[in-house]
């Protein structure tokens, strides 16, 4: 396979696109993300890489909790407005006609329109260099009945998922390719 060599980068694609609500009352903001990652599953922690030039950065540390809120597909114009847009000089929820919702467990609040919202306490903060990596404990989470099998769990197909990749592009994901964790079934594998 021919190959080029390519200057260091983030390269790592698709990302998950996440709208993180932070701040309080009249603060609250949100921020569009494409770094966010599961990092633990006990106790279940996520991370998100935030510049610490943006409005949402500070919110997220006084306040020590954040939403990540994921939309589905036909949220995307609100997705990139949320991205391009800062709280500083908008209210989001407003432009956006977004509906804040109070959280169960922490100050900021969920998205009413998106299908999965994920309430986080901020347990870690990493200073990487551009980033500021915000390691938060899952405290709760809420799914739309419609993005689920039936069974309580996130069902990507039933999610509309949206994601980023480089070329500065939306898409959603595409069809299933095979079944998890089912090498160990395998002669020979």
């Amino acid at each position: 396979m021919d190959k080029l060599t390519l200057a260091p980068a983030t390269y790592l694609y698709p990302a998950p696109v996440v709208v993180v609500s932070c701040g309080v009352g009249e603060r609250a903001n949100l921020i569009t993300l494409a770094w966010a990652a599961n990092v633990c599953a006990d106790p279940p922690q996520l991370a998100i890489a935030v510049r610490p030039t943006r409005h949402s950065h500070p919110l997220i540390t006084e306040i020590g909790e954040f939403v990540v809120n994921l939309p589905a597909a036909e949220h995307v114009g609100a997705v990139d407005f949320c991205g391009t847009t800062s709280g500083r000089d908008v209210d989001k929820w407003r432009e956006t006609g977004l509906t804040p919702v109070p959280s169960e467990r922490v100050a900021p609040p969920r998205i009413g329109e998106f299908p999965v919202n994920i309430e986080c306490a901020l347990r870690h903060t990493l200073p990487l260099g551009s980033h500021d990596l915000f390691v938060g404990e899952v405290l709760t989470v809420h799914v739309a009945r419609s993005a689920t099998a039936g069974d309580g769990r996130v069902d990507p197909d039933h999610l509309a998922s949206v994601v980023y990749g480089h070329g500065r592009r939306y898409y959603g994901l595409g069809e299933t390719l095979g079944q998890a964790f089912q090498a160990h079934r395998k002669k020979g594998g």
